[in-house]
Parts: C-alpha cells; structure tokens; sequence
C-alpha cells in the first residue's frame, strides 16, 4: 500500500537518528500504529494478552528465586488459559455455536442466537503463540523473565512480523529487542546490510503482487464454480493454488525477514523451499517453519512425543496436525486438512522400515535424480490431494470437487483455448510463466546453495546484482500499471 511505502521509512529514519534510549519506545509506537490500522478497538486485545503474559513471567522468575516452584504449574494455566480463552471466543465461539445449534435442531430444540457479531481480529493467533511461547520458555528457565513492560511490549507487537509472522521465539527477538540500546547510529547505518533487507523485501512483493495475486485470478474463477470444469482445469487450479499460497505467505514472512534486516533484527527463516521435499515429514520442516517448530516445542514434546511407545506417539502427531488444522481455520474442512496431513504422517513413520528393506532387496540407488525426482512429485501430489480440503469452503464443496476430478476427464483444454477463458489473458499467462521460472531458479538456489536472494546477490558481480534488481523492479511496475482490473487481494493468512 501506499500507506506502508510512507510509513516504513519515516519509521526506519526516525529510529535510525533518535537518541538510543528512545528507540525501543519508538518501535513500540510504530509498531501499535501498524496495528491500529486494521481496528483500533483490538489493539485493546493485544495490549491485554501482553500484559497478562509479561506478569506471569515476572511470577514465573519470582518462583524460580524464592523456591516456590508448586507454583509455577498454575501460573502457567492462568496465563494460557486466559489467552487461549480469548482466541477462542474471538476465532472459534461461532464455529462452536454453528455446530450445536446443528445438534440441538435435530432433536427439536430452538436454535441458540448470536449476542452479536463478532469479528476475527487480524494477526490475533500469532500474536498469542508468540507470547504463550515466552511464558513456556520463562517456565523450564530458557529465557530470563523481561522486567521491562515498553521492551516486552515490543516482543509482541513488532511490526513487520505480528499479523502473518513468523511466529518469534524469545530466544531470538526478545534478545535482540535487549540489544537496543547498544545500538549506535554508526552500527545501524550499514549498507550492506541494508541493501540486503531491500532486496528481500523487494522479492517478496515480486512474489505478492506478480505471482500470487495473478495465480489467484485463476484460482477464484475455478473454486467459485468448479462444478463447470473437469479433472485437467480442476487439478490445474490445485497446482495454481499450492503456488499462490505459498507465494502469498512466503511473500509476507519475506517482507517481514527485510523489513527487520534493514533496521538490524534478525527473524527466523519460515519457508525453505517446500516443493522441494522429498517426503511430508521433510515437507513440514521446510513450510510454515515458526509453527511447525512452535507446535514441536509446545504440544508435542509436553504430550509425550514418541517417547511413551509407538501408538502414543501417532496419537500426539495426529493431535498436533488437528490443532493446526483448527489454528488455520474454525471449520470442519480445514480440520480435514490437517487430519490428512497427520494421517501422511503416521502411515510414513510406519511404512519407513518396509520401504527401506524393499528399495534394499529390488537394489534401488536412492541417490539417484529419478528417485529423487519421484519423490519430490509424490509428496507434492499428496499436498495438493490435501490441499482441496483447505482451498473448499465446506467439506461437501471438498468431495464434490474430488469426485470430479476423478470422474470428468478434459485433455482437449490444453488445445481448445479453454485454459485462457479462467480469467487470465494470453499476456497474463507469459508474465505468470516467467515469473514461475524465476521463482523456480530463485528456489534451486536455496535448496541446492543454502542462500536466501539476497546473500547470492552479495556474492555476484555487480552487473548481474542490478540486472536482477531492476528485473523485479521492472515485473512490479509492469504489474501496477498493468490495468484496473488487478486490484491487489489481502494475504492469505491475514484471516488465520
């Protein structure tokens, strides 16, 4: 927006200049006007949840110093429950009401209405974990308790990452939050490091505005009526769907990892080139990282994890992939998704033995490229079954659109010229192409050189980095004087 393009370097100057002890108030100021700009009244939310958390590490640190550790259990389930209980009410209270009021109206009972409306506050499930997170880490003695409300404040609430993430542990942010102080403008100013910021930033909204925005226009129109099209559209639009999500929330956590570089914070790497992952346990250490990683430190290891035998430990996985599932969303199809997921999970931890004495008895190379190959297409078939559960709006919408794929074949829409009547011109189809090669070599560099764009850029010669520069200047301009009709969507994950 142009709101951000005004606000981000008034931000980023102001804290550059100012005087350190200022700083960290600073951020905090900008970082709650950020938020103010969805709903001022929620900001009241965020504020609370921080308050609530940053007392129970005080309490926390108190119990740790006085001894009185019987204590701490409590401490913990007041503070988790109270910000649990307020995402709930705020993200589940009307899924819960839609699905007993099912229940009561077949047993003849009156239906049971709405107080009144009640509207999801943008970024509220990140926020949350983010500051259940510090409270769990104060609890085993992983961090020190923040004294400091204004710098604890600023942990919660920073803005280039609080409403789509990545989730922060303290370990990393808050550390870097404590730091502030000691930044000069001398240690602020670095070119290098701030070209680097820019340049991630500026590949993110590559990724938003050229390819997600575009691959949307084309998913919408299927989704919307996708009783009209056959198997080869249908799947099309899958695999249009798989790009664009993770270009929509990969672009976001992008701009969020720049936007912090270019003022010194370091955030934690959410998307690893997914598509890449030669299986679905490897697929979920490489999407979403943050909350993978969240959920692996917070609920799965607390349940037990695989250390209570083999039974138990598919149980906490499955536990782990519904509860991702209802984080994503308050229906009964994004539950399915992360059932799926977890059911991949389980059937892969319990077939491994076998297909490994099977590739060792038929003398399989697994080094190969064409087993390899075979398995990053496998995997990534499996996430787009998986994905037709997220993309529906209802599970009834889900298996109607999988029977048809499965029921209606259409090869002639390659040849027919069908494949440019789902909203996308002939000239929309190139740019979205090249952008999809572009992003394809931009993922072969992370997996196979383990860089982010920005650190290869740093290596090349200085023609090839403004080459490169100026392409994705060049792409986002085309994209915005392109025409009216591409009016730029809301990122995906805003809505979880």
């Amino acid at each position: 927006s142009l709101e951000f393009f005004i606000y981000f370097p008034v931000v980023v100057l102001v804290y550059f200049f100012i005087p350190k002890r200022w700083k960290c108030l600073w951020l905090l100021a900008a970082s709650y006007y950020f938020y103010m700009s969805w709903n001022i009244g929620h900001t009241f939310l965020i504020a609370f949840s921080t308050f609530v958390t940053w007392v129970s590490g005080l309490l926390l640190g108190r119990c740790h110093r006085t001894g009185k550790r019987r204590y701490r259990k409590w401490i913990v389930a007041a503070s988790v429950s109270l910000n649990l209980g307020i995402l709930f009410y705020f993200k589940y209270f009307d899924f819960l009401l839609a699905n007993l009021n099912m229940v009561i109206t077949r047993l003849g009972v009156p239906m049971l209405e709405k107080p009144f409306e009640i509207v999801l506050p943008v970024g509220i499930s990140f926020y949350t974990f983010q500051a259940l997170g510090y409270t769990v880490d104060v609890y085993r003695g992983e961090v020190e308790p923040e004294k400091n409300l204004f710098r604890y404040a600023l942990f919660v609430s920073f803005f280039p990452q609080l409403v789509a993430g990545p989730i922060e542990r303290s370990k990393n942010l808050l550390w870097q939050i404590r730091r502030i102080p000691t930044m000069s403008f001398r240690r602020l100013w670095n070119y290098e490091r701030i070209a680097s910021g820019l340049i991630l930033m500026l590949w993110g909204y590559f990724q938003k505005l050229v390819l997600a925005d575009r691959l949307c226009i084309l998913v919408d129109t299927v989704y919307q009526d996708w009783q009209q099209y056959g198997t080869a559209v249908l799947v099309l639009a899958t695999a249009a769907f798989s790009m664009q999500i993770y270009c929509d929330f990969a672009s976001y956590s992008t701009i969020a990892m720049g936007a912090a570089k270019v003022m010194g914070f370091t955030l934690m790497e959410n998307f690893r080139a997914p598509y890449f992952s030669r299986s679905i346990q490897e697929f979920w250490r490489r999407w979403h990282i943050s909350l993978s990683l969240w959920f692996r430190d917070y609920l799965y290891i607390p349940l037990g994890g695989s250390r209570r035998g083999v039974l138990r430990g598919q149980w906490n996985r499955m536990a782990i992939f519904l509860a991702s599932g209802l984080w994503h969303g308050a229906s009964w199809h994004y539950v399915a998704w992360g059932a799926i997921h977890g059911v991949y999970q389980a059937v892969g931890a319990q077939t491994e033995g076998i297909r490994r004495r099977l590739r060792k008895k038929a003398g399989v190379d697994t080094e190969t490229f064409s087993f390899r190959f075979g398995q990053v297409m496998v995997t990534y078939i499996l996430t787009l079954f998986a994905l037709v559960f997220f993309r529906s709006v209802s599970m009834a919408g889900a298996f109607g659109y999988l029977k048809r794929v499965f029921t209606k074949p259409d090869p002639w829409v390659f040849t027919d010229g069908t494949l440019y009547q789902l909203g996308l011109t002939q000239v929309d189809v190139r740019v979205l192409l090249v952008a999809l090669v572009t992003l394809f070599f931009v993922s072969l560099i992370r997996e196979y050189r383990g860089e982010t764009l920005d650190v290869f850029l740093a290596r090349q010669g200085l023609w090839f980095r403004w080459l490169v520069i100026l392409y994705l200047f060049g792409a986002l301009f085309f994209f915005f004087f392109y025409g009216p009709e591409y009016d730029t969507s809301q990122f995906i994950y805003f809505q979880f």
